[in-house]
């Protein structure tokens, strides 16, 4: 098993090479394992065009080397240098109005451009060839941060050429794409495929079925993309782990696409940050805004832990206050030595803080870091050494097992309800995190799938919330899999072509539920639908047409079907607030012989196999006593502080796994 590691992100080029060696002693002495670097450095790597100049980061590869760090060496291709962009300016991506993306910050690139493709060529084959074989460089990052700052999406001359091509691919006859997307609708035929335009600019909203392929052709550009570097790197490293840096409640691309061409999946971890872009109300973000969204983070570490297919890790843990949320507060003590645990209880193989020290210039000079930018500790100096003593105390080891639930999240439902939201606040993510957090509450660890077979088999209970367009095979491993399945709302409700099922919704999905949807309707803000017994639809609500074999478990006080059912299989007609959730979710796990746990409202656990940890993201002691009973703790204790965490081995993990 996988012994796990703390890490750190550095940039050499920022700071006196008089202070390398320093830095490097530093951070071993604290525990830290591996290192990132490179990954902003192209204009120091190649300061004009062919000229090279590696041996600066040879030096400092050398210095964490001589130190016994190992480095994760990333690739510069998320910022071109201005030479490079000077030499071909339309290499810049357009958005939706036009304008272009321009020089002066990171990712002024569009995936689309074939010459700026063929320069990450160039300097990756460069670096891969000179660092190839370095034994120090464990690990390989590929650019950074795909489709941050709304790149994904690029409107420019290159763009659109590309677009024509992957029409053409896929559709082979005019007749065709203009049969997928309804074209005879407003009269928008068209006679060829260099007659078709990309999606914006246009007078009122586009064609969604346009939209879709535009999304898709866009995630497939950067898959692409990233695939050109992996195979570089691997003609030249063969048998280096190649990872990527994903991001938090971003759905631009299909993560799991781009993830088959990679070692391991990571992600980087702001949970105050990205507590304070959340659609959730004031009274939420106050109560949480020094410890983060208890559900947020272990949802994504679920997530990529499906992309990396069980290798995964944080490449950026938030060790201070940020710089580019709406605010900025200070974390609560204990909260980062929690977030670290939170990651490892969910089988992170490393955890890496951002950054090693504070820079004193540009865009992040407000981001704090493990030292402060006079090189001096700060306070997340302290908590980074304490957890990596305790990561030896514990000898804390990769041992995640197949949760025996799954919730679906699919990437191209998060696309269709954000093309066809239906009423403004209808948003995918929220919704499964909704879900996702209901289930938590009861004590169960997920996995966070993709809609594919394999995904599906062996679990207890399967939850498949606004599928947009679920595939046959798909739609016969559910019905096969002889788990119980939470269904809708909006699951199956169009075609891959964005089109509504002939019979009506859930469309394939009505082989594992005989009923279809007949009428649909949004919610604003402050309106809800009552459901007999306790809570209520807000949102979003559908109404239903049940066949013979589908029994009404729960209704609405105007006498719809609010939960149906057919043996193992239960369909949700609407978006349900925290009570109807829980409601629902305690039926389902009853069918499903779940076994669920009563915990206060601010306590969460996390098994990785046989060692459970229990977190306290609330601002007072809580006694959790009652999780632990006679199991002896190796961390924490029984009445466990704000902040605070607990862990112990269960005695009937063994048990458990065969049920």
């Amino acid at each position: 098993m996988t012994r796990q590691r703390l890490g750190v992100c550095y940039y050499p080029e920022h700071w006196p090479e008089s202070r390398w060696r320093e830095d490097a002693e530093l951070m071993k002495e604290i525990g830290l394992s591996f290192v990132r670097i490179g990954e902003f450095a192209w204009s120091r790597l190649e300061p004009r065009d062919g000229d090279y100049r590696f041996e600066w980061l040879g030096r400092a590869i050398d210095a964490l080397d001589r130190a016994g760090l190992k480095i994760v060496l990333g690739t510069p291709t998320a910022t071109p240098p201005k030479w490079l962009f000077d030499k071909m300016p339309d290499m810049a991506a357009l958005d939706a109005d036009g304008r272009p993306r321009k020089f002066g910050s990171r990712r002024h690139y569009c995936f689309s451009h074939d010459g700026y493709a063929q320069e990450c060529d160039r300097i990756v084959e460069r670096l891969a060839q000179i660092f190839g074989a370095h034994p120090a460089i464990a690990a390989w990052q590929t650019d950074n941060e795909y489709g941050c700052h709304d790149t994904v999406l690029s409107y420019s001359q290159s763009a659109l050429r590309a677009f024509r091509h992957w029409l053409k691919a896929k559709y082979r006859r005019i007749e065709t794409l203009n049969e997928a997307w309804g074209n005879v609708f407003w009269s928008m035929d068209y006679r060829s495929f260099d007659e078709i335009e990309l999606p914006n600019l246009t007078v009122t909203e586009a064609n969604p079925s346009h939209l879709m392929d535009f999304q898709r052709f866009s995630s497939y550009q950067i898959v692409a993309f990233n695939r050109r570097q992996v195979e570089i790197i691997r003609r030249h490293a063969p048998g280096a782990t190649i990872i990527h840096n994903f991001m938090g409640s971003f759905v631009d691309f299909d993560h799991y696409a781009l993830s088959d061409d990679l070692d391991v999946a990571a992600w980087d971890s702001y949970p105050l940050g990205f507590l304070e872009r959340s659609s959730y109300g004031d009274d939420f973000k106050l109560r949480y805004a020094r410890v983060g969204d208890p559900d947020f983070q272990a949802f994504h570490h679920d997530l990529y832990r499906a992309c990396g297919r069980g290798r995964w890790q944080v490449m950026e843990q938030q060790p201070g206050p940020v710089n580019w949320a709406p605010w900025n507060p200070a974390p609560a003590e204990g909260a980062v030595r929690l977030w670290t645990y939170e990651a490892f209880a969910a089988g992170a193989e490393a955890v890496s803080y951002f950054r090693w020290r504070q820079a004193p210039f540009a865009q992040e000079q407000m981001h704090e870091a493990l030292l402060l930018p006079n090189g001096e500790p700060n306070e997340g100096f302290h908590v980074a050494a304490r957890v990596s003593r305790e990561l030896e105390m514990l000898d804390a080891r990769v041992e995640t097992c197949r949760a025996p639930v799954a919730l679906l999240f699919d990437y191209e439902s998060a696309w269709a309800w954000r093309i066809e939201p239906q009423g403004q606040n209808f948003a995918y993510f929220d919704l499964v995190l909704s879900i996702y957090r209901g289930l938590r509450r009861a004590g169960l660890s997920v996995d966070v799938v993709a809609p594919a077979p394999a995904s599906v088999a062996e679990r207890r209970l399967i939850v498949a919330p606004a599928l947009f367009a679920p595939s046959e095979d798909f739609a016969q491993a559910l019905a096969e899999s002889g788990a119980t399945i939470l269904l809708g709302p909006r699951a199956g409700s169009k075609t891959a072509d964005f089109q509504i099922p002939a019979d009506l919704p859930p469309g394939v999905l009505r082989r594992l539920i005989d009923i279809r949807v007949r009428r649909v309707e949004s919610l604003r803000p402050g309106a809800s639908v009552k459901v007999a017994g306790d809570g209520a639809f807000l949102r979003w609500r559908e109404l239903l047409l049940l066949g013979e074999s589908v029994e009404r478990e729960l209704r609405s006080d105007d006498g719809e079907t609010a939960l149906a059912r057919s043996g193992n299989v239960f369909y949700l007609s609407g978006w349900p607030d925290d009570d109807l959730l829980a409601n629902v979710l305690r039926r389902v796990f009853d069918v499903a012989r779940l076994s669920t746990l009563d915990l206060p409202e601010d306590i969460r656990i996390r098994d990785n196999g046989a060692m459970r940890y229990v977190f306290n993201y609330g601002s007072k002691p809580t006694d959790i006593s009652a999780l632990i009973g006679d199991e002896a703790l190796l961390l924490g204790e029984r009445i466990l502080e704000p902040c605070g965490v607990a862990a112990f081995r269960r005695g009937d993990f063994r048990m458990a796994t065969k049920a």
